[in-house]
């Protein structure tokens, strides 16, 4: 047949175009500017993260709502959501999830804080948490100062401890000022 070497060089070309695209974006580090983003949190209110100038953010992205691990790390900042307010900390979950999914998931769970969709992975791309081809945000969080940079960036989390992980570091980084 002679259509064959015409499906074989398709083949190859959408291969090529694919691996090309695999990785995502490096994670910026303490030191660099936060990259900026406007999304929709659970209720359809838009934030952004010049909403948050003067404050400290723990922006944290994760999986997939209502999931095990997941549920562990929302419902962890959860409970320790009074000391993170004490401290002055904003927390802004983030996922790939839509808005729908995010108002089940806080709901079911008491989550005071927003929870915002990034169905296209724009942000959690910026952020170096979402491979190209993933259906899914990698699990990091960075701590943003007042002024709008990264003052500390977690690459590798466990859900069970990392709110107390990142009130210890916040604390400290509020004393270093």
């Amino acid at each position: 047949m002679k259509t064959t070497p015409w499906i074989s060089l398709f083949v190859a070309a959408l291969l090529i175009c694919l691996v090309g695209n695999t990785q995502a974006a490096t994670p910026p580090a303490a030191g660099e500017a936060a990259p900026p983003f406007q999304l929709l949190d659970q209720n359809l209110k838009s934030h952004a993260l010049g909403d948050y100038a003067g404050d400290w953010v723990i922006l944290y992205f994760y999986p997939k709502d209502d999931t095990p691990g997941c549920t562990r790390e929302a419902c962890s900042f959860r409970d320790n959501w009074a000391s993170l307010q004490q401290l002055g900390a904003v927390v802004l979950g983030v996922s790939l999830d839509d808005v729908s999914s995010h108002k089940a998931f806080a709901e079911k769970y008491h989550l005071p804080f927003p929870l915002l969709a990034d169905p296209q992975g724009v942000t959690a791309q910026a952020y170096g948490a979402k491979p190209a081809l993933s259906l899914w945000a990698k699990r990091y969080t960075f701590i943003i100062d007042p002024k709008g940079t990264i003052a500390k960036a977690y690459l590798k989390v466990d859900p069970e401890t990392h709110s107390q992980q990142v009130i210890s570091d916040l604390t400290a980084l509020i004393s270093a000022q």
